[in-house]
């Protein structure tokens, strides 16, 4: 066996060992689509609308948005006339531009997209005050959010 290590000028032998890199083997075809082709036509998974994004169960208050319908909304207790806030609590969700919708049971604000972001911060802002207010008019102490 000869030595891999050549001399300046000297070819390789046929006796030497070389790596020649073979060509990619033919990609598997399911249905007969190559991978490139299933990737293009990949369904996607929809996230549940409306999704959560915050609930206090003690206080009984959620922060909900709409992609679909374009709307955050926030939900007291499970939308019954008996989990109805107190009026000092409906009138700061009407100031901050929230609508009652009897359909839903939810108190929602439109989403424009030149002003989504922060619709967005201030549904949250609004939803931290609120729950807040509902703790304290409950007696309960501060404690931590479920976040969905």
């Amino acid at each position: 066996m000869s030595s891999r290590k050549r001399t300046t000028g000297q070819e390789p032998t046929t006796e030497s060992a070389t790596a020649v890199a073979e060509p990619p083997a033919a990609e598997a075809k399911a249905d007969g689509q190559t991978f490139v082709e299933r990737v293009g036509q990949r369904k996607t998974v929809l996230a549940p609308d409306p999704f959560g994004i915050a609930s206090d169960t003690l206080a009984g208050v959620q922060l909900f948005e709409s992609k679909r319908h374009r709307q955050m909304a926030i939900r007291f207790g499970e939308g019954r006339p008996e989990d109805k806030p107190n009026q000092a609590i409906i009138d700061k969700v009407k100031e901050a531009g929230y609508r009652w919708s009897p359909e839903d049971r939810v108190w929602s604000h439109q989403v424009r997209p030149e002003s989504a972001m922060s619709t967005r911060i201030e549904a949250e802002r609004l939803y931290q005050e609120v729950r807040q207010m509902i703790r304290q008019e409950k007696g309960i102490g501060a404690g931590q959010e479920v976040p969905f």
